[in-house]
């Protein structure tokens, strides 16, 4: 599971990163972003244009009558994406990419879940693979972005805190990812747990959502 994660790096950085154009928004660093909060993802218009807009963490598919469904789908395994109701049409012609710089993720000692905090070794930024959806409220007909991140089998260094990680895509894979045209065989097999990571334990405050800041991801 993928339940919060860190992005702080500028708009200069996700330009470069993305080849991609943040559209109508200030961008804020985040140091524990959450589910339904609105937050950067990259996307490709029609033609190839790449760019960069916020939608609410929490993927509400085009035939739910209620938008508190994205509650329960913050996360989108990897093995089921192509099958799952919640997923499919997503995943056929709307993959996206969550830039990120880091996740959380806990490990149960005892009675007590400690948090982790992992990143690249670099501390380069990266991006997670995600699916998005256009939902039109059924009351006012106003429409909202969503997106899901996917997961997958954790790496052998996040295996000993969970077993389970966010998709983190390679960046020579970002066009292919993108673009709906590229098969649904080859986009799942750019899913696999991705290694160079590091991570170190973090202050427990992350667990609270309403905690912001840059301490947060500093070891202890």
């Amino acid at each position: 599971m993928c339940g919060r994660y860190a992005l702080y790096g500028p708009v200069s950085r996700l330009r470069e990163c993305f080849d991609a154009e943040p559209e109508g928004f200030e961008f804020e660093p985040r140091w524990n972003a959450a589910p339904m909060q609105w937050l950067p993802v990259v996307r490709e218009e029609p033609g190839g244009k790449r760019v960069i807009q916020l939608m609410r963490w929490g993927l509400v598919p085009t035939w739910a009558t209620d938008e508190s469904m994205g509650t329960r789908l913050i996360n989108a395994r990897s093995e089921s994406l192509a099958e799952k109701p919640s997923f499919r049409a997503a995943f056929r012609r709307r993959r996206c990419i969550v830039p990120a710089n880091g996740f959380y993720e806990w490990k149960l000692v005892g009675n007590t879940k400690l948090p982790f905090y992992i990143h690249p070794v670099e501390d380069e930024l990266f991006g997670l693979g995600g699916v998005w959806e256009h939902w039109t409220r059924p009351a006012d007909g106003v429409g909202i972005d969503t997106f899901t991140i996917i997961t997958t089998n954790a790496s052998t260094a996040i295996r000993a805190v969970h077993d389970r990680m966010p998709l983190i895509l390679e960046p020579a894979t970002y066009s292919a990812w993108l673009d709906g045209a590229t098969p649904l065989e080859q986009a799942h097999d750019l899913m696999q747990p991705s290694a160079g990571l590091t991570l170190h334990p973090v202050s427990r405050a992350v667990s609270n959502v309403r905690n912001e800041g840059a301490t947060l991801i500093q070891p202890v």
